[in-house]
């Protein structure tokens, strides 16, 4: 039974890792996201998607709020990540088949 728990514990935070990603490499690439846009993509809660915004924020990684009719979430300008080891090709793959996983 002890088992079940850390397995079960490792798939969160898995699947935290990889939404956390997946939301970073959106606002890369679209720019400026609302909440509501992030969470029906991950499909998530729009209050997972702020616990997730301000985790990304407390790791280091410039994201921040906007409001008004605009307004939504975004990285500083110019601020790029790149994940080790895959190039552009590998990782829309590598996210398109992760996708099926949740």
């Amino acid at each position: 039974m002890t088992a079940c728990v850390i397995i079960a514990g490792a798939s969160f935070i898995y699947m935290r890792a990889d939404r956390l990603l997946s939301a970073l490499l959106l606002l890369q690439a679209h720019g400026r996201l609302t909440s509501r846009e992030l969470a029906r993509r991950l499909e998530v809660s729009e209050r997972t998607m702020h616990r997730d915004m301000e985790a990304l924020s407390a790791s280091g990684v410039p994201v921040f709020a906007m409001r008004g009719s605009r307004g939504g979430w975004q990285l500083e300008e110019n601020w790029r990540t790149q994940v080790p080891g895959l190039d552009e090709a590998e990782l829309r793959a590598f996210l398109g088949t992760t996708a099926g996983c949740r």
